[in-house]
């Protein structure tokens, strides 16, 4: 085979491989051990402040893996600690900032009449090297500030644990 064909020929295949590469992707996920300590991490932040408190999180597709709610916390925390960590991982933002930007008249506040969307501190996304690995969301604390700090103390409990 002349040079030119074969360098064509190699050329050809290294394209096609390319193409299949990019037909599929690989993903990073939390694992429920990692998730539970997390959510652990957050309950434990929040009782040292005197807080009753629901936590949960989400994988990077919504998904709950992990929910504690404290004994004494209300009834309505177990939601909105989903839809707090469902809409931190589906906007990619915290819910803190999500509650500024979608204020009436911003260019966002439409985002508030979206099913499941909670615009309250209290959500994080959950991030290692540059991938989305979930969320964590935190109801029941005196106000999302209040849950926010529980969830960022849930994020800094495992950090060692996903960075890569």
């Amino acid at each position: 085979m002349p040079t030119a064909q074969w360098l064509a020929a190699v050329l050809l295949a290294a394209a096609m491989s390319a193409n299949a590469q990019d037909g599929t992707f690989q993903s990073r996920s939390l694992t429920p051990e990692t998730a539970l300590a997390a959510a652990r991490a957050a309950l434990d932040a929040c009782r040292k402040q005197g807080f009753q408190v629901a936590v949960a999180v989400t994988d990077r597709a919504g998904i709950t893996q992990v929910l504690l709610r404290d004994r004494f916390a209300g009834p309505h925390t177990v939601d909105v600690a989903e839809n707090k960590a469902w809409t931190a991982v589906s906007f990619r933002s915290s819910t803190l900032a999500l509650a500024a930007e979608t204020q009436p008249g911003r260019p966002m506040s439409g985002l508030r009449s979206l099913p499941r969307f909670l615009a309250a501190g209290g959500g994080q996304v959950i991030e290692a090297g540059g991938s989305v690995l979930g969320a964590i969301g935190v109801s029941g604390g005196p106000g999302g500030e209040a849950d926010d700090g529980c969830a960022a103390a849930g994020i800094k409990a495992i950090a060692d644990a996903i960075e890569f």
